[in-house]
């Protein structure tokens, strides 16, 4: 099973969002067998916590469940065991970088690495903003994560 992190900052906006539009995803595409999703952030903020309310009523209106999902912080065995660890931002792909042994790093890259839509490099943190920006970030992400799945069905690996 090929299995994907989604790495955000504190695990409450950018990536749960980013996970729940992938598992949803590879459930349509009948690809829930062959790969699998989760979410954590860099930092330990608000673990244990749901996502933001924003985000999940975002989500919700886009027909995503993000209801079941707590944050966590990023593991060293999350760097070992993921095949592909994904970063929002700039500032979260270089605390990854920190924290990962050499042999691992390939795995890490930012998740619009796989957009066709959009020219931006890193997902905006909508948290201090208004509603808007969360449904732009998922804009942004609904786009990477059907790139990342065509990418994962032809098997390649393209690096950021």
């Amino acid at each position: 099973m090929t299995r994907v992190l989604f790495v955000c900052t504190g695990n409450i906006c950018r990536s749960p969002t980013a996970e729940a539009v992938f598992k949803h995803r590879i459930q349509s595409a009948g690809l829930a067998r062959e790969i699998g999703g989760d979410s954590a952030g860099t930092h330990d903020y608000h673990v244990g916590d749901a996502p933001d309310a924003r985000a999940q009523a975002a989500a919700r209106r886009r027909g995503y469940d993000m209801s079941p999902l707590r944050a966590r912080q990023v593991t060293y065995e999350d760097l070992m065991e993921f095949d592909y660890v994904l970063a929002m931002d700039e500032a979260n792909l270089q605390q990854l970088r920190r924290n990962c042994l050499s042999e691992h790093r390939h795995k890490l890259m930012l998740l619009t690495a796989f957009s066709t839509k959009f020219a931006e490099r890193e997902i905006p943190d909508p948290y201090y903003g208004g509603a808007r920006g969360f449904d732009t970030v998922l804009d942004m992400i609904e786009d990477s994560v059907e790139g990342l799945i065509a990418h994962l069905r032809t098997g390649r690996r393209e690096e950021a």
